[in-house]
């Protein structure tokens, strides 16, 4: 068996090598036709387009990305190839949330934000979000949740509509898949419109998919101050983000809110649990993240610790000092560990 994988896929080398008798390891931008002809498998993350561009002709039976989004993927081609692919759903839920929390401890530390007296309206209810709204609970945050797909398989009493949000929220976070159209799209869904009925100035956090929010009328909100602040995580046209909105962001980070060694050991062991099942094979392996520097953390409270353990204003700076390097930040990404790798010391 062949395997062409993204050289940025943390922890997979020595499991994958038990597996397959040829892996050859290349940056995800550098996938071609040629390189994936005699393939059998792929292991991707965002940064390769799986189409008919690419896969015709080739042997490939099976693609694994190692995110939760596929939209990088031609499922319709792929089906119609007789391909099978998958993705790892969930696998990075627990960094997201870490990455969330962190930013709502910002907002308090930073802002003066009384985090009890704040409603935070969550935009997409799913792996993410569902841990979203478990934290925000958790700090006394009155909870609004917004899933249309959700509501209209469970029914509509625990949900609102985005109307609702952008009326009632002090905090707005995205956390939706990208469709381009359908009844269910997310393509520009903070658009003008969605900004001008905002009424209680949020703040607005994007983790999802960077074509979620217009550019644009996220720029013109900020200028207006239609909304409080801004935290970005994903942009339109990565890497190429647009310079100005970096800039005027409180957080501006290189789409690494679900990059926790955790999540990423998630991810890698999803996509080689799929790849054997769907090639019948048996094999043992472990995928282990490494151990943080210091596994113990002193801090005054808690929330000091949880700041200690992750600070996103780190990786803020390190993107607006250098924005053309938003791809190496990315793929050079230092060691993250989320809670369960620490004990707190607190006086």
């Amino acid at each position: 068996m062949k395997i062409i994988i993204d050289n940025k896929i943390p922890y997979i080398r020595e499991a994958v090598e038990q597996i397959a008798d040829e892996v050859v390891y290349v940056p995800g931008k550098e996938f071609t036709p040629e390189l994936v002809r005699d393939a059998d498998a792929l292991i991707i993350r965002t940064r390769t387009h799986c189409n008919k561009e690419l896969l015709e002709g080739s042997h490939v039976r099976f693609i694994a990305t190692a995110t939760i989004g596929f939209d990088h993927i031609d499922t319709a081609y792929c089906q119609s190839a007789g391909i099978t692919w998958t993705n790892a759903p969930g696998c990075n839920s627990a960094s997201v949330a870490q990455y969330i929390q962190s930013t709502l401890l910002l907002l308090k530390v930073m802002c003066g934000r009384a985090l009890n007296e704040m409603t935070i309206g969550i935009v997409g209810v799913g792996n993410v979000g569902s841990k979203i709204a478990t934290l925000a609970k958790q700090w006394g945050m009155r909870v609004l949740l917004n899933d249309l797909p959700r509501a209209e398989q469970e029914g509509s009493v625990s949900f609102c509509s985005l109307a609702e949000i952008a009326q009632e929220c002090d905090v707005i976070t995205f956390h939706v898949p990208l469709y381009i159209e359908g009844k269910f799209k997310t393509y520009h869904l903070a658009d003008e419109h969605f900004f001008r009925s905002l009424k209680r100035q949020p703040v607005i956090i994007n983790t999802s998919r960077g074509e979620v929010i217009e550019t644009q009328a996220l720029l013109n909100a900020l200028h207006t101050n239609q909304i409080a602040e801004a935290v970005i995580d994903v942009w339109e046209h990565e890497p190429n983000i647009h310079p100005q909105l970096l800039k005027e962001v409180m957080i501006g980070t290189p789409h690494i809110a679900g990059y926790s060694a955790d999540g990423k050991a998630n991810a890698t062991r999803m996509s080689l649990d799929a790849l054997c099942k769907h090639f019948h094979i048996d094999a043992q392996y472990q995928i282990t993240p490494p151990q943080p520097d210091e596994q113990v953390i002193h801090a005054s409270n808690r929330e000091e610790a949880l700041l200690k353990m992750y600070d996103p204003r780190k990786d803020s700076d390190a993107l607006k000092a250098h924005p053309e390097l938003f791809e190496q930040l990315r793929g050079d990404y230092p060691l993250r560990r989320e809670e369960q790798a620490y004990s707190i010391e607190c006086p």
